[in-house]
Protein backbone atom coordinates (compact mmCIF):
# COMPACT_ATOMS: atom_id res chain seq x y z
CA UNK A 1 0.00 0.00 0.00
CA UNK A 2 1.18 3.32 -0.93
CA UNK A 3 1.58 6.20 1.75
CA UNK A 4 3.28 9.73 2.27
CA UNK A 5 6.22 8.35 3.58
CA UNK A 6 6.65 5.14 1.74
CA UNK A 7 5.47 5.76 -2.49
CA UNK A 8 4.39 2.37 -3.80
CA UNK A 9 4.86 2.56 -7.72
CA UNK A 10 7.25 1.03 -10.65
CA UNK A 11 10.00 3.98 -9.98
CA UNK A 12 12.09 3.93 -7.10
CA UNK A 13 11.33 5.71 -3.88
CA UNK A 14 13.61 8.60 -4.51
CA UNK A 15 11.96 9.50 -7.64
CA UNK A 16 8.93 10.22 -6.16
CA UNK A 17 10.79 12.47 -3.55
CA UNK A 18 12.05 14.12 -6.07
CA UNK A 19 8.68 15.03 -7.52
CA UNK A 20 6.99 15.59 -4.15
CA UNK A 21 9.61 18.30 -3.22
CA UNK A 22 9.52 20.16 -6.60
CA UNK A 23 5.76 20.01 -6.51
CA UNK A 24 6.40 21.16 -2.90
CA UNK A 25 8.86 23.96 -3.94
CA UNK A 26 6.19 24.85 -7.01
CA UNK A 27 3.68 26.05 -4.30
CA UNK A 28 5.91 27.83 -1.87
CA UNK A 29 6.77 30.05 -4.89
CA UNK A 30 2.97 30.77 -5.94
CA UNK A 31 2.51 31.41 -1.89
CA UNK A 32 5.18 33.97 -2.21
CA UNK A 33 4.53 35.62 -5.34
CA UNK A 34 1.01 35.83 -3.93
CA UNK A 35 2.01 37.62 -0.90
CA UNK A 36 3.95 39.87 -2.23
CA UNK A 37 1.41 41.25 -4.50
CA UNK A 38 -0.64 41.63 -1.72
CA UNK A 39 1.64 43.45 0.24
CA UNK A 40 4.19 44.84 -2.08
CA UNK A 41 6.25 48.07 -0.84
CA UNK A 42 4.29 51.43 -2.54
CA UNK A 43 7.14 52.61 -4.85
CA UNK A 44 7.33 56.26 -3.60
CA UNK A 45 9.10 59.70 -4.33
CA UNK A 46 12.74 59.81 -2.54
CA UNK A 47 12.61 61.68 0.40
CA UNK A 48 15.73 64.24 1.55
CA UNK A 49 17.36 63.01 4.68
CA UNK A 50 16.99 66.48 6.47
CA UNK A 51 13.19 67.30 5.74
CA UNK A 52 10.34 65.57 7.93
CA UNK A 53 6.48 65.96 7.14
CA UNK A 54 4.00 67.00 9.58
CA UNK A 55 0.73 64.96 9.46
CA UNK A 56 -1.21 67.82 7.86
CA UNK A 57 1.42 68.28 4.93
CA UNK A 58 0.80 63.87 4.60
CA UNK A 59 -2.91 64.69 4.79
CA UNK A 60 -2.72 67.78 2.33
CA UNK A 61 -4.97 67.06 -0.64
CA UNK A 62 -3.08 67.06 -3.85
CA UNK A 63 -4.20 68.73 -6.43
CA UNK A 64 -1.82 68.32 -9.68
CA UNK A 65 -3.44 71.02 -12.02
CA UNK A 66 -1.97 73.88 -9.51
CA UNK A 67 0.19 75.50 -10.66
CA UNK A 68 3.52 75.18 -9.07
CA UNK A 69 4.45 77.59 -6.29
CA UNK A 70 7.42 80.24 -6.36
CA UNK A 71 10.38 78.27 -4.95
CA UNK A 72 8.78 75.59 -5.05
CA UNK A 73 10.37 74.05 -8.08
CA UNK A 74 14.41 73.68 -8.64
CA UNK A 75 16.21 73.27 -11.71
CA UNK A 76 19.62 72.08 -12.29
CA UNK A 77 21.80 72.23 -14.85
CA UNK A 78 24.20 69.33 -15.84
CA UNK A 79 26.72 68.42 -18.79
CA UNK A 80 27.59 64.42 -19.19
CA UNK A 81 31.64 65.30 -18.48
CA UNK A 82 33.82 67.83 -17.01
CA UNK A 83 36.07 68.09 -19.67
CA UNK A 84 36.13 67.12 -23.38
CA UNK A 85 38.90 66.41 -25.90
CA UNK A 86 39.00 67.45 -29.06
CA UNK A 87 36.02 66.51 -31.32
CA UNK A 88 34.13 65.99 -28.27
CA UNK A 89 30.67 67.52 -28.03
CA UNK A 90 29.19 68.35 -25.17
CA UNK A 91 25.73 66.90 -23.57
CA UNK A 92 23.43 69.17 -21.63
CA UNK A 93 20.60 67.94 -19.40
CA UNK A 94 18.24 69.89 -17.73
CA UNK A 95 16.37 68.53 -14.18
CA UNK A 96 13.55 69.53 -12.60
CA UNK A 97 12.33 68.98 -9.08
CA UNK A 98 9.53 69.44 -6.86
CA UNK A 99 10.94 70.72 -3.50
CA UNK A 100 7.31 70.88 -2.21
CA UNK A 101 4.83 68.05 -1.13
CA UNK A 102 2.10 68.00 -2.93
CA UNK A 103 2.29 67.40 -6.97
CA UNK A 104 1.79 70.36 -9.49
CA UNK A 105 2.10 71.59 -12.82
CA UNK A 106 4.78 73.42 -14.82
CA UNK A 107 5.20 74.84 -18.25
CA UNK A 108 8.71 72.97 -18.65
CA UNK A 109 8.61 73.65 -22.69
CA UNK A 110 11.05 75.23 -24.99
CA UNK A 111 9.12 78.56 -24.96
CA UNK A 112 10.53 78.47 -21.48
CA UNK A 113 14.20 77.28 -21.55
CA UNK A 114 16.96 79.07 -22.29
CA UNK A 115 20.39 77.66 -22.43
CA UNK A 116 23.36 79.67 -22.36
CA UNK A 117 27.11 78.63 -22.68
CA UNK A 118 29.72 81.50 -21.51
CA UNK A 119 33.18 82.06 -21.36
CA UNK A 120 34.25 85.01 -18.72
CA UNK A 121 32.04 87.84 -19.83
CA UNK A 122 31.37 86.41 -23.58
CA UNK A 123 28.22 84.93 -24.38
CA UNK A 124 29.13 82.06 -26.95
CA UNK A 125 25.99 80.22 -27.67
CA UNK A 126 22.72 80.79 -26.45
CA UNK A 127 19.50 78.24 -27.38
CA UNK A 128 17.27 81.09 -27.85
CA UNK A 129 19.51 82.73 -30.98
CA UNK A 130 18.05 80.23 -33.49
CA UNK A 131 15.01 78.11 -32.29
CA UNK A 132 12.17 77.72 -34.21
CA UNK A 133 8.61 76.27 -33.19
CA UNK A 134 9.05 76.47 -29.69
CA UNK A 135 5.98 75.28 -27.65
CA UNK A 136 4.84 74.91 -24.38
CA UNK A 137 4.22 71.86 -21.91
CA UNK A 138 2.79 71.62 -18.82
CA UNK A 139 4.65 68.52 -16.53
CA UNK A 140 3.29 67.46 -13.25
CA UNK A 141 6.01 67.37 -11.47
CA UNK A 142 5.42 64.88 -8.26
CA UNK A 143 6.89 65.70 -5.32
CA UNK A 144 11.20 64.91 -5.19
CA UNK A 145 11.07 62.91 -8.41
CA UNK A 146 12.91 64.37 -11.05
CA UNK A 147 12.02 65.08 -14.49
CA UNK A 148 14.93 65.49 -16.96
CA UNK A 149 15.12 66.63 -20.91
CA UNK A 150 16.78 64.74 -23.58
CA UNK A 151 20.34 65.74 -23.83
CA UNK A 152 21.09 68.92 -26.48
CA UNK A 153 24.49 68.26 -28.02
CA UNK A 154 25.96 71.30 -28.24
CA UNK A 155 28.81 71.34 -31.47
CA UNK A 156 31.01 73.29 -29.98
CA UNK A 157 30.70 76.37 -32.35
CA UNK A 158 29.22 80.11 -31.61
CA UNK A 159 25.61 81.08 -31.94
CA UNK A 160 24.20 83.87 -33.24
CA UNK A 161 20.98 85.12 -34.90
CA UNK A 162 22.96 86.03 -38.20
CA UNK A 163 24.48 82.65 -38.86
CA UNK A 164 21.36 80.19 -38.76
CA UNK A 165 21.58 78.97 -42.03
CA UNK A 166 24.88 78.89 -42.83
CA UNK A 167 27.97 77.73 -41.40
CA UNK A 168 29.31 78.72 -37.62
CA UNK A 169 32.72 79.21 -36.57
CA UNK A 170 33.87 76.94 -34.03
CA UNK A 171 34.71 78.33 -30.38
CA UNK A 172 38.09 78.75 -28.76
CA UNK A 173 39.24 75.78 -27.25
CA UNK A 174 42.78 74.23 -26.88
CA UNK A 175 41.92 74.02 -22.56
CA UNK A 176 39.29 76.55 -22.63
CA UNK A 177 36.86 76.75 -19.79
CA UNK A 178 33.32 77.26 -20.26
CA UNK A 179 29.84 78.12 -17.99
CA UNK A 180 26.24 76.37 -18.62
CA UNK A 181 23.48 78.54 -17.15
CA UNK A 182 19.75 77.38 -17.75
CA UNK A 183 16.31 79.47 -17.30
CA UNK A 184 12.50 78.29 -17.33
CA UNK A 185 10.83 81.11 -17.41
CA UNK A 186 11.84 83.18 -14.05
CA UNK A 187 13.90 79.89 -13.05
CA UNK A 188 17.22 79.93 -12.93
CA UNK A 189 20.04 76.73 -12.49
CA UNK A 190 23.13 76.45 -10.94
CA UNK A 191 26.48 77.20 -13.01
CA UNK A 192 28.31 74.30 -14.60
CA UNK A 193 31.84 74.69 -15.54
CA UNK A 194 33.61 72.29 -18.16
CA UNK A 195 36.36 72.17 -20.33
CA UNK A 196 37.34 72.12 -24.11
CA UNK A 197 40.25 70.81 -25.14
Amino acid sequence: MSTFRNPVGPQPSSVYWRRRIIVGLALLAVIVIVLLILFQPRGGAPTTPTATKTDTQTSAPSNPDAACAAGAVEITAATDKSSYGPGEKPQITLTVTNMGSVACTINAGTTQQEYRITSGDELYWDSKDCQSAATDAPVILEPNVPKSTAPIVWDRTRSSTTTCDSERAQVPAGGASYHLNITLGTLKSNDVQFILE
